[in-house]
Order: C-alpha cells, then sequence, then structure tokens
C-alpha cells in the first residue's frame, strides 16, 4: 500500500507540474493552492 501511495503521489506531482511552464508558474499555483487552502480554513 506504501508504494501505492507513493507512485500516485508522484504521479499528482509530475501532473501539476508539467502544467506549469515556468518557476513563476509554479510559485502562482502554489500560492493559489494556500489561498484555497486559507479560504477552506476559514469557513
Amino acid at each position: 500500500m506504501n508504494k501505492l501511495a507513493l507512485a500516485v503521489f508522484c504521479s499528482v506531482v509530475a501532473i501539476l507540474l508539467s502544467a506549469c511552464n515556468t518557476m513563476q508558474g509554479i510559485g502562482r499555483d502554489i500560492e493559489k493552492g494556500g489561498q484555497a487552502i486559507e479560504r477552506a480554513a476559514n469557513k
């Protein structure tokens, strides 16, 4: 099960990173993710 979870995690990270063309894009994506978490925490 642990290997399966690691494989899924790596796949998700690869997909997310492939959507970003530049380091600036990665930064924006991380910032948007943080904002979504913050909004969910404030509800």
